[in-house]
Formats: structure tokens, sequence, C-alpha cells
């Protein structure tokens, strides 16, 4: 095989089409796995999710609009106070936590206060960080 000019330019131009179209398709699939992902991690808000779950037993049980109607507003107290019960449960939680932590507290010297403070707002941080939205 000669080595002219002509065939090393060629070759150089299929490398360098074909870096381009490598680092074109992962930038592309890149994107779209993490668009995937990011919409399919979204939860819908209430009144959606409660509306698609109406259509989904309306088509699934031929219900009438009356009740589609009913069922929508049954979806919507047991919502309402479902939330209502995590909410009061959430308060609970967090009292048994401070007392738990002014239990700690009264065992501690003083030295140990200072770290233990500090170990609380770092535990608080992440606990933040990995809540549901």
């Amino acid at each position: 095989m000669s080595d002219t000019p002509a065939s090393r330019k060629a070759a150089i131009w299929v490398v360098v089409v074909f870096l381009l179209g490598a680092v074109a398709g992962g930038m592309f699939g890149y994107g779209y796995a993490h668009r995937s992902v990011a919409a399919a991690n979204t939860p819908l808000p209430e009144p959606q999710r409660r509306a698609k779950r109406v259509a989904e037993l309306t088509e699934k049980l031929g219900l009438t609009s009356d009740q589609a109607k009913q069922l929508d507003g049954i979806i919507l107290q047991r919502h309402t106070e479902m939330k209502a019960m995590h909410e009061q449960f959430d308060a609970q939680i967090e009292l048994e936590h401070q007392r738990g932590r002014d239990q700690i507290r009264a065992i501690l010297t003083p030295e140990q206060k200072p770290k233990f403070e500090e170990f609380l707002r770092k535990s608080d941080a992440q606990r933040k960080r990995n809540a549901p939205r």
C-alpha cells in the first residue's frame, strides 16, 4: 500500500469523522439517558396523580361520570386525611428526637457537648438532603 499524501489525508479525515461521530453519539446518549431518568423521577402533583388514578379506574371499571366524580372525591378525602396523619406523626417523631437528644446532652461533659452539637448539625443536614421532596 502506498503512503501518498492524499491517502494519508483521507485516513486522517476518516479518523476525525469517526471521533466526531463517537463524541456526538456519546453526548446524545448521555443527554437522552439523563433526561429520561429525570422525567421518570419527577413526581406528579397530587391533583394530576388523582386525575390519572380516576381516569385509569374509570377506564378499567367502566365507571359512569357520576361514579368518576364520586371516586375523585373519595380519593381527595383519603389523601387529605392521610396527609394530616403524616404531619401529626412527623411532629411526634420530631418531639421524640428532641427528647432523646436532651437525654444524651444530660450525660455529656462540657467538652463533649460541642462535639455532639456538631454531630447533630451534620446529621440533620444529611437527613434534610435525603428527605423526599
